[in-house]
């Protein structure tokens, strides 16, 4: 049974993340409450020179059956974590069968045995929900009528039955009441926070679209061959582009958060590969910002969501630049109690402790009198900490004044690299994308204009459309919009292109949206999501790993078939 109560213990350490479970907070409980009950009927045995056979019975009962059932409780709590009817019921059971038979066996001595049974009832109630309270009362105010017909003590003081049985009634009607109270409050704060996530979204959605078609006009201009100082009023105005679109980034990813609805989609992830990635992305803010990127490269991988721990360090490392100018700033990697653990230090001027302890609350910002106006509104690193919980992962922040600031993600799960197939010539792929025959399918006009103009000087071939088309296109890869008007949407237009061609073409999906709602609509998990704005080389990256990943898929099905 120990080596079970481990390894249900194991699983409910990798469940961490999940919401609080109150059975689990019940079940533990219970496990502390039996045994103290066991220890004081003993010193009451002990103490008293000729007791009941029944307080022997009830004592022998707790050892064999109420402790041992307990444990079985928890271990399938540990096991199957959630609402399960039945069990609750057969919790409910065994406590009051336990209370009533403790308070029924003794006479004055077994009286301390109520302030359980009250626990108890408070505890079903707030754990819950108002249904259980109204049950967990009718059981308590049962065992009481049990122990006042079979003990003779409490039929000799029926004052003191009658206030222990209006305790009862009135402790549990006056706790309804604060629950009703507390449910309406409650609410009224989840209406309060979903309306505010929905303006959060709608907003974020609707600004999304002229600064990605902005984003994407300033990325043609700057490879138009412009004279110096035009490029320089580009660089500026791309700058500034960034900076918006992190508070857009920013506030899709805390309306995702906020809505409950974000999936994990945990895969192995080479760490080198997810390092490099944003190495390359960030390098452009790194050379604004004066910053030197250094890295420690790690040959292990992990098994972790992707997009989630790219958010993450993302936002950690953007803190970086901003706050530690001018300076190197370095991410590596470590081993640490069989986990792995990503590093991100900088030698900017440090966090004094008055403000370390909040640096993870939203919308918290370090600002000391005479410091320079930093862009972005505080989400980063409350972000950051909770698609940690989410993740199952821990957050840790160090910084000394004037020496630095280290944040560090720990308790990445190490895993086997998966088997993979022959890696293309990394020389190759800066060309891979001439002759990429991309079906570009945009409902804004500005948006379809400015991603064509931008592929076609990557040399690749588009077809532009505002919708769907409806003859068969002949393409190696569709890039659409997700919402394209007319109850159409970037899924429907993929099934719709697919079926006409009669093969499955790569896609890719831009959208303004979080990406789990378009995720769940799309059903397919391999189709990649940019959330807009889209940043120039995370769109060039994605079209270059898609056609690799066909060569090599073509590739192999050549050799199979000679």
């Amino acid at each position: 049974m120990l080596a079970t109560l481990r390894n249900a213990l194991g699983q409910a350490n990798k469940n961490r993340g999940s919401t609080y479970d109150a059975e689990r907070g019940q079940a533990i409980i219970r496990m502390v409450l039996v045994p103290t009950i066991l220890i004081y009927m003993t010193v009451i045995l002990l103490v008293r020179n000729e007791p009941e056979r029944t307080f022997i019975y009830f004592i022998l009962a707790v050892a064999f059956f109420y402790i041992p059932y307990s444990l079985l409780l928890l271990i399938d709590v540990l096991r199957r974590p959630g609402n399960k009817v039945l069990r609750r019921a057969l919790s409910i059971a065994h406590d009051y069968t336990g209370i009533a038979f403790g308070m029924s066996v003794g006479s004055a001595y077994t009286l301390p045995v109520f302030a359980v049974l009250l626990w108890v009832t408070v505890g079903y109630g707030v754990r819950y929900g108002s249904g259980y309270l109204l049950v967990a009362s009718i059981c308590a105010l049962a065992s009481l009528g049990t122990t006042l017909a079979s003990n003779a003590y409490w039929q000799e003081n029926l004052l003191l039955v009658l206030t222990l049985t209006l305790t009862t009634l009135l402790v549990p009607t006056y706790l309804f009441s604060l629950l009703s109270e507390i449910h309406r409050s409650h609410r009224l704060a989840m209406e309060a926070s979903a309306a505010k996530s929905r303006f959060l979204a709608q907003a974020s959605h609707d600004l999304r679209q002229p600064i990605h078609a902005i984003s994407l006009f300033t990325a043609c201009l700057r490879d138009s061959g412009l004279l110096p100082d035009q490029r320089q009023m580009v660089e500026n105005i791309d700058r500034s582009l960034q900076s918006v679109s992190g508070l857009f980034r920013s506030l899709l990813d805390i309306s995702t958060l906020d809505s409950g609805k974000v999936a994990l989609r945990p895969e192995i992830v080479s760490v080198r590969d997810l390092v490099d990635n944003l190495l390359r992305q960030n390098s452009q803010s790194a050379e604004w910002a004066g910053v030197e990127l250094r890295s420690v490269g790690s040959s292990l991988h992990v098994f972790t969501d992707p997009t989630m721990l790219t958010t993450m360090l993302q936002n950690i490392l953007t803190n970086a630049l901003k706050y530690a100018p001018d300076r190197p700033v370095l991410i590596g990697c470590r081993r640490r109690g069989g986990a792995l653990d990503i590093e991100i230090c900088d030698r900017g001027k440090g966090i004094s402790r008055e403000h370390l302890g909040q640096v993870f609350e939203e919308f918290y910002q370090v600002r000391e009198r005479g410091d320079r106006d930093i862009e972005g509104v505080g989400l980063g690193l409350s972000i950051v900490r909770r698609m940690a919980y989410l993740m199952g992962l821990t957050v840790e922040i160090r910084s000394r004044e004037n020496h630095g600031t280290t944040v560090t993600i720990g308790g990445l799960t190490i895993t086997q690299p998966p088997s993979r197939l022959p890696v293309a010539n990394r020389a190759a792929v800066g060309s891979v994308l001439e002759g990429l025959r991309i079906l570009l399918i945009e409902d804004n006009a500005d948006v379809l204009s400015a991603t064509a103009a931008l592929l076609e000087r990557w040399g690749c071939l588009v077809q532009a459309e505002t919708a769907p088309p409806l003859t068969p296109v002949s393409c190696d890869i569709i890039l659409t919009d997700y919402d394209l008007g007319y109850g159409t949407t970037g899924a429907d237009s993929i099934r719709q292109v697919r079926a006409a061609a009669g093969w499955k073409i790569p896609a890719i999906v831009m959208t303004g949206h979080d990406e789990s709602r378009i995720r769940e609509d799309m059903g397919e998990h391999t189709i990649p999501i940019l959330c807009k704005p889209v940043r120039p080389a995370e769109l060039r990256s994605t079209l270059a790993s898609l056609r690799v990943r066909q060569r090599q898929e073509h590739a192999v099905e050549t050799s199979i078939k000679t």
